[in-house]
């Protein structure tokens, strides 16, 4: 039996899931935002603004009407939008609930002013039980994935049914998929990691070398683990692929949008005309701001993140804000470690 998926957005990710989804066999519907790209994709088939050099195959169809992507059966609706975009947009398919599928979030961010989840997002949003939302998460820049580049992430569900079924649905020899019940976890990992690939861009702006970017990403890693273990996550989880997998990848990779953001702080240049220049989005800018009132609201210490939230928000000077970081006093790393 076919199976028809629908993913709003085309940016980057959404528009290599939509390819991966096809090519896994099933009926795909791209909903895209902006008319000039729907346009392009149907005539090239290619996503040049966002996607290029990527061939979209010829069973993905381009949808202008949001309203069309719940209209009908749907097994899943894959939402590949910002997270800042995440609650509106799910608000506009009240017709969702009725298509009988599961919904998949695939952002990687927190909502600014309530520190929510993208899962928690789109439950209120839509008033659906947990039990049908999911998200997939994990080391997976699109630019690889829409090369077939061996990838491997994760689908988390509170319904280990649900978490199964978006590992079958989306599972190719290339792009694997494991399964597992800690949303909250799989979320706050791919959430948090963008603040430390901001940080570690700042240091590599500064001309601080690997050794710094190294124990960035380490503490960091700490850091991640102590918020997300309070917020009710499972402490392993972050030592898999949405924890440390990717924070990796982000951390260090040409493709991560984070890590570039800092990179040019570290440069000296101003966020404000860093995010002006920017096509996509960088999930890590608002990520921090909720990170750093999420750890106050639970009593942790998170000192990467308050120093780059000083960068992005209270317009410290990069080199100032890391040696502050640097010269705090010494502790033991058994205090510390994430296990």
């Amino acid at each position: 039996m076919s199976t028809t998926i629908a993913v709003v957005g085309a940016g980057g990710w959404g528009t290599a899931i939509a390819r991966l989804l096809a090519n896994r066999g099933h009926h795909v519907l791209l909903w895209v935002r902006e008319d000039e790209v729907a346009t392009a994709i149907e005539r090239t088939r290619e996503n040049a603004v966002f996607l290029p050099g990527v061939t979209i195959p010829e069973s993905v169809q381009v949808v202008r009407d949001l309203a069309a992507v719940a209209d009908g059966p749907r097994d899943a609706i894959v939402l590949a939008v910002p997270t800042s975009f995440l609650a509106a947009t799910a608000a506009r398919l009240p017709g969702w609930a009725a298509t009988g599928g599961i919904l998949v979030s695939v952002a990687k961010g927190l909502d600014h002013d309530t520190g929510r989840r993208p899962s928690q997002l789109v439950s209120a949003a839509l008033g659906v039980p947990a039990d049908r939302i999911g998200a997939i998460s994990g080391p997976s820049h699109a630019e690889e994935v829409g090369r077939d580049l061996p990838t491997a992430v994760v689908a988390a569900s509170e319904s280990s049914g649900t978490a199964a079924r978006i590992q079958q649905l989306f599972f190719t020899p290339r792009f694997r998929v494991y399964a597992q019940t800690d949303l909250a976890g799989v979320e706050l990992g791919g959430a948090l990691k963008n603040i430390v690939a901001i940080a570690c861009g700042i240091a590599d702006g500064l001309g601080l070398g690997d050794n710094t970017q190294a124990a960035l990403v380490t503490r960091g890693l700490a850091e991640i683990t102590r918020l997300g273990a309070a917020m009710g996550a499972r402490r392993e989880t972050f030592m898999g692929l949405s924890g440390l997998g990717d924070l990796v990848v982000t951390c260090t990779s040409v493709h991560s949008r984070n890590r570039r953001v800092g990179r040019k702080l570290g440069k000296g240049e101003r966020l404000r005309d860093i995010l002006a220049g920017m096509a996509q989005v960088a999930e890590g800018v608002g990520a921090c701001r909720s990170a750093w009132k999420l750890a106050r609201e639970h009593g942790i210490r998170m000192p990467i993140t308050e120093q780059t939230h000083r960068v992005l928000f209270e317009e410290i000077p990069a080199g100032r804000a890391l040696e502050d970081l640097l010269s705090r006093d010494a502790r033991s790393e058994e205090e510390h470690r994430p296990e």
